[in-house]
């Protein structure tokens, strides 16, 4: 079987150029590991690479779920893993980029995911309503200290998840996770970073250009497609944001706070990513800024 190769890192980094050009080198084919860009119509605000620049590359895991749909762990699992598997099954080197942590690690650790149970998990979401995000994950934390740590007090949606996995198996959200060892397939990791002061203007310079290329517009659309009602797509960063500024009336002033807070949250987000793909020791990283990144990254996959 072909050797994938796996381009991971925070947000704003330039996982998507190196991706395309190592693609483009080796003979490869895309594979998506971006769960918001799994969504129709969410481009935008995703960083998605619209299909006159992809170089006449295949890409798969892009746009697959409609913006109501409920993105999962298990199911971008089954179906990357069937992409990788296809790819290279045809002579094609799988290139698997993106910066979603749990994707990443489904897909290349081969996690056996913990089940789910309706019932279960309607009693936590029905609890999240009733004490708000907040008051749930100060109860995770009772429950899951580790756990707490690791998810974001406004992610109300893995907060429940954490709580129905430890009920049902009555052992800390973290034991389910899969152990760091050799890489499904064998796959080469390339990591990507930038200095902390560089990447938080790439970030800034990054929300500037989505607002001004149409995201409060593409929100106003997906709105009109269900979006509100969707679990997780409605949840992404500048989305939700978005969808605050058009419910105070769309005005400048709003739209101003909420490009504000899109930036001040993708900029925390990039911590946790950093943090998370850090104790991953099988990743060769590399610098983002260097003028030689493709030569380099390139050098890796031929050892």
């Amino acid at each position: 079987m072909t050797r994938p190769v796996a381009v991971v890192g925070p947000t704003g980094t330039g996982k998507t150029a190196l991706a395309l050009e190592l693609a483009e080198r080796l003979g490869g084919e895309i594979v998506n590991a971006d769960a918001m860009q799994l969504y129709r119509g969410m481009d935008i605000g995703t960083a998605k690479l619209p299909p006159g620049e992809r170089r006449g590359i295949p890409h798969h895991q892009l746009d697959v779920l409609d913006v109501t749909q409920t993105a999962t762990v298990g199911r971008y699992q089954q179906h990357a893993a069937a992409d990788v598997e296809d790819i290279a099954a045809r002579g094609r080197v799988p290139v698997v980029v993106g910066g979603s942590m749990l994707y990443l690690q489904s897909l290349l650790d081969d996690w056996a995911i913990p089940a789910t149970d309706p019932g279960v998990r309607a009693r936590w979401e029905t609890r999240l309503a009733e004490v708000g995000v907040g008051a749930l994950h100060g109860e995770l934390a009772a429950t899951d200290p580790a756990a707490a740590a690791a998810i974001l007090p406004t992610d109300g949606r893995r907060i429940v998840r954490a709580l129905e996995v430890v009920e049902l198996t009555g052992q800390p959200f973290a034991a389910s996770a899969p152990k760091i060892g050799t890489p499904r397939w064998d796959t080469v990791i390339v990591g990507l970073d930038w200095e902390t002061t560089v990447l938080d203007e790439r970030l800034r310079r990054r929300t500037d250009v989505m607002f001004a290329d149409g995201l409060v517009d593409e929100v106003r659309a997906l709105r009109e497609h269900g979006l509100r009602v969707g679990v997780t797509a409605s949840r992404a960063l500048g989305y939700a944001q978005v969808l605050e500024a058009l419910d105070a009336g769309g005005g400048a002033d709003a739209v101003a706070e909420a490009r504000e807070r899109t930036f001040i949250g993708t900029r925390r987000y990039v911590r946790r990513q950093r943090s998370w793909f850090r104790r991953d020791h099988r990743i060769h990283w590399f610098d983002g800024a260097s003028g030689t990144l493709a030569d380099d990254a390139a050098r890796i996959l031929n050892r």
